[in-house]
């Protein structure tokens, strides 16, 4: 099985979402499609608000991640910039994937379900393998497989609060 999704070949932060954007030129998408600079903008335009909140939550979740760690923040002045010059395009190190984590043993990556919906479909489909640990309603990690699942990347389902109480989720996976 491969990966599917947009974002960079060789990330280091996955998130995997049920859905893809509604256009032609991705219903096709099988492999790891680097994004160019005008290339969020377009599908916010096209497919409408809810894939703009994906982007605007992934790029505020990149920028929230300690800099010590991640140089994410570091790429540009504020987050949206950081959405429009860097978010999975080519050396950016950042994937959102439409097919289901490939958690591999002994790899640094960081795997993100947006969604506990989409998780338990993958969980009872018998597509992800994971002794998941509920830490709230909201969220769960595997700590092994370096997977969490968070809510959706909206903004009313994944607040500002729980961007960074993702973010020191992340901080936690990357210090054990």
């Amino acid at each position: 099985m491969s990966n599917e999704g947009f974002g960079c070949s060789q990330f280091t932060i996955a998130v995997y979402i049920a859905n893809k954007p509604s256009m032609v030129e991705y219903e096709n998408c099988v492999a790891m499609h680097a994004m160019t600079a005008q290339e969020i903008t377009k599908i916010g335009i096209a497919c409408g608000n809810g894939w703009r909140k994906v982007f605007n939550v992934y790029s505020k979740l990149l920028y929230a991640l300690d800099s010590e760690l991640f140089s994410f923040s570091g790429c540009a002045p504020t987050w949206q910039g950081y959405r429009d010059n860097f978010l999975l395009q080519q050396g950016s190190g950042t994937a959102l994937l439409f097919s289901p984590p490939l958690c591999l043993p002994d790899s640094q990556t960081i795997h993100i379900i947006s969604g506990k919906t989409y998780a338990k479909a993958l969980i009872n489909s018998d597509q992800l393998m994971t002794s998941l640990i509920w830490l709230d309603e909201s969220f769960a990690i595997d700590v092994a497989k370096r997977l969490i699942v968070c809510p959706y990347f909206d903004y009313r389902q994944l607040s500002n609060q729980k961007i960074e109480y993702l973010a020191d989720l992340i901080k936690q996976l990357m210090t054990e």
